[in-house]
């Protein structure tokens, strides 16, 4: 309350409303409930005025406010509903932060437009989150990789009857197609992955709930409805056709109005013809299905040659004494970048083991050069790993 006081003086907030109690200078939000329920007329253009202004996550850099309108988010949830058949019989997990916008969507927005009942957490831990699957007989799990790394291979969740679980769908990061089979066969439960940024609402494509024999691990499925996709040379522009990696670009009604206050970097990420530049690279498949292959700005650049840091950390990962990993560019005078591991141990194992396990699975260029063993791989509320933390660390020694 202390936090919200002083931003509220700050920014010309006229009302404060606490929930679940009272506090000094702020409305009980249980008063709400207490009038006739008539609705105000307010003078709004849904297509232009702003509804909500989550920020970037920051992983590649500063962070921005989105500019996200109402007509975005209607839009998106519509979008959403075309591929994801909620209702009133599903019970949802809400673990995500309902800040970022995942959980906003596709938790807090989309589970009451469809009639479900959401069942919230205020944080992730693994015996708690496994309990209410349990004791709400959970139907759907909007997640983010870590936390299907754990139903995967974390021991706990043989002590839980998770039976009621009918489907899993993996966001905000990339899923790797041999953890996601290792969740479907453990608990015998659909595991899909789905695709969006904050700039567009967020999802922009999401393999369908209903069409079980379609699914691909790996792949973030086809475009939602009324979304463009194309994929494109980033050097030249040029559009690829399937099976060619590229930049993808989006079009559609839950692209946003652009950054707050940031005019060159809404112009360097949309363009004039209302294409987003997303920043990540992948490709279209001949069913139209698509897979993200890293960061545009996350490649390590090693002799002249690309590394994307997923694929060496989904390799990292198929150990069995790793528990999570993270790579990144390190600098290096002969290289340019040479890719430096960060573990977690879950057993015995040292660095030059992990290197060569690596060794023996890749191309020689995108082979890791260097590891280092950490507690914990930093990440941000949404499970994206924050190798900008990393990075700097990593400089920090030099």
């Amino acid at each position: 309350m202390d936090r919200a006081a002083d931003a509220a003086e700050r920014t010309g907030i006229e009302e404060i409303f606490v929930i679940g109690g009272e506090a000094r200078g702020a409305t009980p939000f249980a008063e709400l409930l207490q009038s006739d329920g008539e609705a105000p007329n307010v003078d709004i253009d849904p297509r232009e005025d702003l509804v909500v202004l989550p920020y970037s996550s920051g992983t590649t850099g500063l962070s921005k406010g989105v500019m996200l309108t109402h007509h975005n988010l209607v839009a998106n949830l519509c979008q959403f509903a075309g591929s994801h058949h909620v209702s009133e019989e599903d019970r949802i997990v809400a673990v995500l932060p309902f800040f970022h916008i995942y959980g906003q969507t596709v938790i807090m927005n989309n589970g009451p437009y469809r009639g479900a009942t959401v069942v919230t957490m205020p944080k992730f831990e693994l015996e708690p989150f496994l309990q209410v699957l349990q004791d709400h007989r959970i139907t759907r799990a909007y997640v983010v990789p870590p936390i299907v790394l754990a139903l995967a291979k974390h021991p706990a969740v043989d002590k839980y009857d998770l039976s009621g679980l009918r489907f899993i769908m993996s966001g905000a990061a990339p899923l790797d197609a041999g953890l996601a089979s290792q969740c479907e066969q453990r608990l015998g439960v659909q595991v899909i992955q789905g695709y969006g940024l904050t700039e567009t609402s967020p999802v922009t494509h999401c393999t369908p709930d209903d069409d079980r024999a379609r699914n691909k691990p790996g792949w973030i499925g086809p475009p939602l409805p009324n979304t463009e996709t194309r994929v494109v040379d980033w050097g030249t522009g040029e559009s690829f056709g399937p099976n060619q990696d590229g930049e993808i670009w989006v079009r559609g009604p839950q692209v946003m109005q652009g950054y707050l206050n940031n005019r060159d970097a809404t112009a360097r990420t949309i363009d004039e013809e209302g294409w987003l530049h997303t920043g990540d690279i992948g490709h279209a498949d001949q069913d139209g299905y698509f897979t993200i292959v890293d960061r545009l700005k996350e490649l390590i650049k090693y002799k002249g040659y690309q590394v994307p840091p997923a694929e060496l950390e989904a390799v990292l990962l198929s150990h069995p004494a790793v528990a999570d990993a993270a790579v990144i560019p390190k600098a290096d005078q002969e290289a340019g970048e040479i890719p430096k591991a960060f573990v977690v141990r879950k057993g015995e194992v040292d660095g030059d083991a992990l290197m060569s396990f690596v060794a023996e699975r890749v191309a020689p260029y995108k082979r890791i050069r260097e590891v280092e063993f950490l507690e914990e791989i930093p990440k941000s509320a949404s499970g994206k790993i924050l190798r900008r933390v990393l990075v700097e660390r990593e400089r920090s020694k030099r």
